[in-house]
């Protein structure tokens, strides 16, 4: 998670000094996109393959699209290389999270989720800091080996990790085939509809939030996700737990609550102390809706079909996120003025969230 997410906060000014500004969106919309695109297949090879096959293909495209930003040359290049990082993200989280649910009790599911949240959220908090820093005092390159680095160290603690699927299959044309077999599992869908209004929100924020916070005064732009994603993992230090003994559906009604009061806040947000304030208030609505909207979907699978849930749940994720991203880019083009518009359609399309999750029973 650090690896990806450091180099997300100089990515818009590195693409703007290539000469693609107008192509902003993109940063997070292409990533997401092919994330999107391996839903369709990661979660099958999940089930049948193994997850640590799975996991091992997620971080070895890590390691090479760190790498690979070293020869980007153009625009289109760029974009290239976007598409291709983002299997890695269509990848590991499936097979982390359903080789997470393997060795845990259904009880403490969410608790378990929660500190696997806590691991991912810490590499979110840490990378994007660490990622300005190198940008800004050693320049690009040292930020896309440092990325590649910490592929590498993923990796290198996977490949010890022992199967946990019984009787896995070798990999055949068959698991990428989305032509023929099951490609999703449905029954998540509950889970799905709610994750929508989070990840565009998310999608937004991780578009537009690094020039407007330094708009307002940030000089290291990934600070200001530290603060977000702080927040997260003090949350997710009980908010998994919490969801394990009062049930996920009354703890996403008080995390959608919170992102629709933390998009308001960055919407209205004009010093770093305010914005500040609003980020700290959204990291907490996603501390508490991601870890309980996934052990939510693992609670709605069916039997043995756990990968194909979670990468129906994920599915919804890299949709939200890429729609948040593209809109948000192309709306934005440059004018700042333009950005807390785009927060407040964040707010309203939360609203909707609000209308769903509290018309679900308990």
């Amino acid at each position: 998670m650090a690896s990806f997410s450091m180099i997300l906060p100089e990515l818009p000014k590195y693409l703007s000094e290539l000469g693609g500004e107008k192509y902003i969106g993109f940063i997070v919309g292409l990533f997401t996109m092919s994330a999107l695109i391996s839903r369709f297949f990661s979660g099958r090879i999940s089930d049948n393959v193994g997850r640590v096959w799975v996991m091992i293909f997620g971080s070895v495209v890590t390691i090479t699209c760190g790498l690979g930003y070293l020869l980007v040359w153009s625009v289109p290049s760029f974009l290239i290389l976007r598409f291709i990082h983002g299997f890695s993200t269509g990848f590991r989280p499936v097979g982390s999270t359903t080789y997470l649910t393997d060795i845990v009790p259904p009880s403490r599911r969410g608790e378990a989720l929660g500190f696997l949240g806590i691991a991912g959220s810490t590499g979110m908090a840490l990378g994007p800091v660490l990622g300005s820093v190198l940008a800004v005092e050693f320049g690009y390159n040292s930020m896309f080996v440092a990325s590649s680095v910490l592929g590498i160290l993923s990796l290198l603690i996977t490949l010890k990790l022992p199967e946990t699927l019984e009787n896995p299959e070798k990999i055949a044309w068959k698991h990428v085939n989305v032509f023929k077999g099951q490609i999703l599992d449905w029954s998540s869908w509950p889970a799905a509809v709610f994750l929508l209004p989070v990840c565009f929100a998310f999608g937004v924020f991780l578009t537009v939030s690094p020039d407007f916070v330094a708009s307002l005064g940030f000089k290291y732009k990934g600070l200001f996700n530290g603060i977000i994603v702080v927040s997260s993992i003090l949350t997710r230090l009980f908010a998994g737990k919490v969801s394990d003994t009062y049930g996920r559906i009354p703890v996403l009604r008080v995390g959608m609550v919170l992102l629709v009061l933390g998009m308001a806040l960055i919407a209205s947000a004009d010093s770093v102390l305010s914005v500040s304030i609003a980020g700290f208030v959204y990291g907490i609505s996603v501390g508490i809706n991601m870890p309980t909207v996934f052990a939510w979907t693992t609670d709605l699978a069916k039997p043995g079909k756990i990968g194909l849930a979670l990468a129906t749940m994920l599915l919804s994720l890299e949709l939200g996120i890429g729609l948040g991203a593209f809109t948000s880019g192309q709306y934005y083009a440059g004018d700042l003025s333009h950005i807390p518009h785009a927060y407040w359609a964040c707010t309203i399309f939360g609203v909707f969230g609000l209308i769903f999750i509290f018309s679900r029973k308990r």
